[in-house]
Parts: structure tokens; C-alpha cells; sequence
């Protein structure tokens, strides 16, 4: 028997047989299995000895969490889809279908054990590294990106409780946010960690749940949100050094700093007197009370655009090692991997989330990151067996070329049928590669105008739709005469 995407599910399924698990593997990730299965560590969905995760259930802990996989790679799809699945597998199997409704499902779901999703996270996080790698390194240093961005959760009370909406929309006309902080790898693209925090909370805050995440001999890279005190102070204390975008409020005069090379010089800069937010008094009191930073400025060059001066600040000082034009192009490569964000929020549908509680849409945005990092997986080891620039492959194409190539594996005669069609999918992966636009143009906006439907403004029991809908205007209404 051929285990079913990860090692650790395949006492899980013996007790059904043989053809059983062919038939349940279709409905799942399992296609992969022998390609993807050691990105997970075995005891991570293993049955727990007691407790909620301990029964024998149609909906196992390692069955339920390929369900939930399958269901987030394939934008679109309901739990009701997943139920049909089962209940047609099973139905050709000769076994008992689950019932009707995706109760069973859903509280499946809700045992998940969000910690043991963030064990996966890491996991597929540190497989994705190996096969990519040291193409994203600094002088033989890794280097981590943090950025931020913000999801939208359905309106329950619940929701709006924990992560309640922006302060400007009316009540009952807007969505809960969830703020994110993301740590990504810049050698393979994929998402290390994440903290989440409601919109009130800021970047630095969150990113401090995050600190621990780092390991001595890290580059961190950020933009001018990150490019504070604290964090050009906290984190050398770990070994993790810090390249930023120098904050607008701050001022530069290169006259006055110890003069390195053009427009490079090293500063001092001193502890303020009040205690940071962020951290407690005692974090605080081991802080320096002055550090010593190197502040680069440089000419950002973009085809059919203004110049545009850009000033790094950063605890690499040492000129020598670290030249101030390998810092510009580093800072040059980050904007590539913001893109991985919308990756995952718009290639795969993580912009609007549909779970109902605060705790689901947690395990929910864990979930997508792991699905993101499988894919980001299949990536790297493309772009290593066929010697290709991992940068150049497409994430979309990519998700397209695995679910198609997923159900002809599953029907693979043989072991050796099987190894020839991942084959082909690595080789189709590295052919379609995104073509080489360096400076390309592209701007935050859409083409397509949205409806011209009023904007709901009241909550729907109190909103009164006005008629011709469809020939509003907003403000002052034109002349309606001849409408009728």
C-alpha cells in the first residue's frame, strides 16, 4: 500500500484496505505523496493516545487536514464539495457515506490543533529552503523578509469582537480585518511564520511575537516600518542583522556622519527616554543605550519614471563585507517577494476568509501558508534539478501544472509511470517560466469598473434600494425623464 501523502497516514488507512485508500486519495493532496510526503514530520498528524483526536473517525486528524489542503488549493471549493467527495468514494468502495450535511466536517475541522498547524507551517517552510538552496543569501548569511498585510473575515459577532472592522465604516456595512506579519524566506519564497493581531495593532508589535523565529547569523530586510530603534537594537543581541528602509521622519546629513564612501557613513543613535510600547521594562532596561548604524543612500533607477532616491539604515557596517551596492541590490530583490503575499491572497483566494469564529479563521490562514509553501516546494526542486532561476517560474502556472498533473499520478500503472509524470510536470514547470521584464510597470490599480450599484451604507434590514439601480449615480441624480 502507497502512503497517502505523508508517512504518518498510512496506519491510519490500513484498516480500510487496499482499494479503499486508492479511492480516498482522490479526493485529497495524496496524489503527491511520494513526492511531498517528507515535508511533513510523521508525529505531526499522528492520533493523539486520549482526548478529542483519539477516536477512530471517518475524518481522522491527518484525513481532515489533506481535506482542508485540497480545499484551500482549489479556490472556490465549499465543505459541501469535500463532503460529496467522501461520500462518493465511499459509496464506490461499499462502505457507509457520512451523512448529508458537512457537520461532521466542520467539527473535524475545529479539532485541528492550530499548534501542530504551525508545526507543518515550519516544516514545509524549511523543506522549501533546502531545495532552493542559497541563491537568496548575503555573503553565505540567509535573509529574511517581514512584511505586512491585512485579510477580511465574514461578518459574525464574534469576528467583529476580536478583530473588529475599521473605524470609518458604518456599522453592519463592513468587514472584520485581521492583521498579518509575515516572515518569508528569500531563497525560496517561503512564509516562515506569521503573527496575527487585530487592525489596531501595529507592524512592530506583532512582529515582536516573531523575534524568536530568527536564528544567529540571520539578515532580516524590511521596509521603513521596521527600520526603528528597538528593532536595530534588540535584534543584534541574537545575532540578526538588520537592513531598512530609514523612516521618513528621519533626517540625513551626510556631513555629519563618520564618512564611509558616497552618501555611506555611520551614525550614532541614542535610546530615547520613553519606554517603547512593544516591549517591558526589563527588555527595555537591557537595551542599549546607543548603537552605532550605517545609513546608504542610493538612486532607484525605473524605466519611464523619475529617479527616485531610496535610504537604507542597517547594522551591517563594515563597507568591506557588505558593499553599499549589494545592499541596494538586496533591497532591490524584496519587492519580489511582497509579490509572494499576493500569491497567496490573490492567486489562491486568502483576501476574503469564510470561516465563522476567530479561532477557525486562524487555523484557515495557517492552512493557506502551508498550501502556499507545498506549491513554493514543487518550485524549488524544479528550479534545482533543471538548474533554472526559481525567481523565473510562476507561482499560478505552477498551481495550474499540479492539480492537473495530480490526478494522472494518482493513475499511474507504476512506480516508474509515476516518477515519469513528475518528471514532465518539473520540466512543463521550468518551459513556461515568466519572461525576464526587468522595470516592468505594475501599478496597484484594475481595469475592469465595478457595477454601478449604490454602496450599501446602512445594514440591510435598514437599507432602502433605490429603483433603476442599475442607472445610479451618486450625489445629485441626473434628469430621469425618458427612463421610462
Amino acid at each position: 500500500m502507497q502512503t497517502p501523502c505523508f508517512p504518518a497516514w498510512r496506519a491510519r488507512f490500513a484498516a480500510l484496505g487496499r482499494r479503499s485508500v486508492h479511492r480516498l486519495r482522490q479526493a485529497t493532496l495524496a496524489q503527491l505523496g511520494e513526492h511531498l510526503g517528507s515535508l511533513i514530520p510523521p508525529g505531526l498528524l499522528a492520533a493523539e493516545d486520549e482526548g478529542l483526536n483519539s477516536r477512530e473517525r471517518v475524518f481522522s486528524l491527518g484525513f481532515t487536514a489533506q481535506c482542508f489542503l485540497w480545499q484551500l488549493l482549489n479556490p472556490g471549493t465549499a465543505c459541501r464539495e469535500v463532503v460529496r467527495q467522501v461520500q462518493a468514494l465511499c459509496r464506490l468502495q461499499g462502505r457507509q457515506p457520512p451523512d448529508d450535511n458537512t457537520s461532521a466536517y466542520a467539527q473535524a475541522r475545529k479539532r485541528l490543533p492550530q499548534e501542530r498547524l504551525e508545526g507543518m507551517l515550519g516544516a514545509t517552510a524549511r523543506a522549501a529552503d533546502r531545495r532552493a538552496g542559497d541563491v537568496g543569501h548575503l555573503r553565505g548569511r540567509p535573509v529574511k523578509v517581514v512584511d505586512g498585510s491585512a485579510v477580511q473575515l465574514p461578518d459574525t459577532p464574534e469576528n467583529q469582537k476580536q478583530y473588529p472592522q475599521p473605524s470609518r465604516q458604518k456599522r453592519g456595512c463592513g468587514f472584520p480585518v485581521m492583521h498579518l506579519v509575515v516572515l518569508f524566506s528569500l531563497a525560496s519564497g517561503a512564509l516562515l511564520a506569521v503573527a496575527m493581531g487585530n487592525l489596531h495593532q501595529h507592524d512592530l508589535r506583532l512582529f515582536a511575537l516573531l523575534w524568536e523565529t530568527l536564528r544567529a547569523g540571520d539578515i532580516l530586510l524590511g521596509d521603513r516600518g521596521f527600520g526603528d530603534y528597538v528593532t536595530l537594537a534588540r535584534l543584534p543581541l541574537q545575532g540578526v542583522d538588520v537592513v531598512a528602509r530609514l523612516h521618513a521622519r528621519r533626517k540625513v546629513d551626510f556631513r555629519k556622519g563618520r564618512r564611509l564612501g558616497h552618501h555611506d557613513a555611520l551614525y550614532v543613535w541614542r535610546k530615547g527616554y520613553r519606554q517603547s510600547d512593544i516591549l517591558t521594562a526589563r527588555q527595555w532596561r537591557r537595551l542599549p543605550e546607543q548603537i552605532t548604524v550605517r545609513i546608504v543612500r542610493f538612486t532607484a533607477l525605473i524605466r519611464g519614471y523619475r529617479n527616485r532616491p531610496i535610504t537604507l539604515v542597517t547594522t551591517l557596517l563594515d563597507p568591506v563585507a557588505y558593499p553599499a551596492e549589494e545592499l541596494a541590490a538586496l533591497y532591490g530583490r524584496r519587492w519580489r517577494l511582497e509579490l509572494c503575499l499576493r500569491d497567496v491572497k490573490t492567486t489562491m483566494g486568502m483576501e476574503m476568509l469564510r470561516c465563522q469564529s476567530p479561532a477557525m479563521a486562524r487555523k484557515e490562514v495557517l492552512t493557506y501558508l502551508i498550501a502556499h509553501n507545498l506549491v513554493r516546494c514543487v518550485m524549488a526542486e524544479a528550479a534545482l534539478v533543471h538548474d533554472a532561476q526559481l525567481d523565473r517560474l510562476s507561482f499560478k502556472g505552477t498551481l495550474d501544472a499540479l492539480r492537473q498533473y495530480s490526478a494522472a499520478i494518482d493513475r499511474g500503472r507504476n512506480r516508474r509511470v509515476r516518477q515519469q509524470l513528475w518528471e514532465d510536470l518539473l520540466l512543463n514547470l521550468v518551459r513556461d517560466a515568466v519572461p525576464d521584464r526587468p522595470g516592468r510597470s505594475e501599478p496597484r490599480a484594475v481595469k475592469r469598473r465595478p457595477k454601478p450599484f449604490p454602496l450599501l451604507n446602512k445594514p440591510r434590514r435598514k437599507f432602502k434600494e433605490l429603483p433603476h439601480r442599475n442607472r445610479y449615480w451618486k450625489g445629485n441624480p441626473r434628469n430621469t425623464r425618458g427612463l421610462n
